[in-house]
């Protein structure tokens, strides 16, 4: 890459001859101290290697870490080998001319012949990215929305390690891409004007930025994947009562995602200025069929226990209770007991089961039993046992959970936008071009067709 070449050949160069001089200054003045000279070389050394060492660990010095490694190397080659041979100055120049022999083919190289730059790289590494968690986002939605259950989860997935899943591997490269960013963002700092990049103190530090915001959201896709991996499901019936808001959040999403990778790409600025005005409209209809169907997300058979939900439980069957048209009729059943009854026949179908191998261990992990014990809810039959009970409303409550992770991902993803925005007003976007409207030329209808006749119109 030209930009770490330039570095690199920057540090080099002058960590060659910071040590050559000082080597040489250093050999001279032994020399004129007689039988010290080699006391004074040998502590000399010693004493530069130890400040050497010791500075360059300072953070601040990080840039120079590669200058100070060349330093060090080229002040103990001249010491030594200048002793050894008594020609200190012959060595020093030999080595000048050897580093700086090497470092013009280096620059002839990656700059005329094969150029790579840093900053091309992280542009497009955060163009990248945008799409993978937009895979990720749309695909764990979609899964989610299949009742999608893994046979047995991949250990590599629990240790978080590489893995062959997609939705994995989509968010895992955003969230990793932290440390990749920061190198090219140190390198691409030294790359003169090229290419699209025109300005002498282009803003490459934004480009780290929208992908640190980016990064942000790709910890809540992690989040929603974790709803799929999870012990504790929502029954499926549940998921089909809001499966048209939760998929549509989903590729509303993602749409943006898309649409702001491609911007990135493309070097060109949002062509609406509110492009999350269609991805908040599902959000908010997403809340609202919660709040509509909230009874289904929680166990109401607890409700008892306080007089206040007993308050709400009438409320709710006021409506019922009036439209009883004679006394002998029998009652409708309650909103509650609907809820308790929808509860006990989808988990009567999903009893809990082990979605691992439990004949090995996890890479050498020992699994532990799992929790609660394997049930069957039966609708006729009262759940006695706590465990299953706290299982029932947890399971329940699953759904809701993926929600609000789903909400979360929206509110994150206004982060994303302005960050987007300040990279295009700081690196200068083109502006998008409209693409223009195509006007079909018919034959003018039925008059111009009867002027045409006449001869009223060539």
């Amino acid at each position: 890459m030209e930009c770490a070449t330039l570095s690199r050949g920057f540090n080099r160069g002058l960590g060659t001859l910071t040590a050559g001089g000082l080597a040489l200054a250093i050999a001279e003045s032994a020399k004129n101290l007689g039988e010290m000279e080699e006391v004074i070389i040998v502590l000399s050394t010693f004493t530069v290697g130890f400040c050497t060492t010791l500075a360059k660990q300072h953070p601040k010095m990080k840039p120079y870490e590669y200058g100070f490694r060349v330093f060090l190397l080229t002040f103990g080659y001249v010491m030594v080998s200048g002793y050894s041979t008594g020609k200190f100055t012959d060595t020093a120049v030999n080595r000048f001319v050897f580093i700086a022999l090497g470092a013009g083919v280096s620059l002839g190289i990656n700059i005329g012949i094969y150029p790579i730059w840093a900053g091309e790289d992280l542009h497009n590494l955060v163009a990248k990215n945008f799409a993978g968690v937009a895979n990720s986002l749309e695909g764990c939605v979609d899964e989610y929305l299949k009742c999608m259950e893994y046979e047995r989860i991949s250990s590599r997935i629990l240790l978080y390690q590489a893995s062959d899943d997609p939705l994995y591997s989509g968010y895992r490269a955003a969230i990793e891409a932290s440390a990749q960013e920061q190198t090219l963002l140190d390198d691409a700092i030294w790359e003169p004007p090229h290419g699209p990049y025109k300005t002498m103190s282009y803003p490459w530090k934004s480009f780290t930025k929208v992908g640190g915001a980016l990064r942000h959201c790709s910890f809540a896709a992690m989040a929603l994947h974790g709803c799929i991996l999870s012990e504790i499901q929502a029954p499926s019936e549940s998921r089909k009562v809001f499966s048209s808001e939760i998929h549509k959040v989903g590729r509303e999403c993602a749409k943006v995602l898309h649409e702001l990778g491609n911007n990135v790409k493309t070097m060109t600025k949002l062509s609406s200025s509110d492009i999350l005005f269609e991805v908040h409209l599902a959000a908010e209809e997403l809340q609202k069929k919660i709040d509509e169907r909230s009874y289904l997300l929680v166990n109401t058979e607890a409700w008892h226990t306080s007089k206040r939900a007993e308050g709400i439980k009438d409320a709710m069957n006021a409506t019922l209770i009036a439209g009883r048209e004679n006394k002998n009729e029998a009652l409708e059943p309650t909103i509650a007991d609907q809820t308790l009854a929808y509860h006990y026949k989808t988990f009567a179908a999903s009893s809990f089961r082990s979605r691992y191998d439990s004949s090995s261990t996890i890479d050498g992990y020992k699994k532990l039993p799992h929790w609660p014990a394997r049930t069957t809810f039966h609708p006729n039959l009262p759940l006695e046992d706590t465990e299953s009970k706290t299982y029932q409303s947890a399971s329940a409550l699953s759904l809701a959970t993926f929600s609000s992770l789903l909400i979360e991902f929206v509110a994150r993803l206004q982060n994303v936008v302005y960050a987007f925005e300040e990279l295009s007003d700081k690196a200068n976007f083109k502006e998008p071009v409209e693409e223009p409207v195509a006007v079909s030329k018919g034959d003018g209808g039925f008059v111009a067709k009867m002027c045409k006749l006449v001869g009223l119109r060539s």
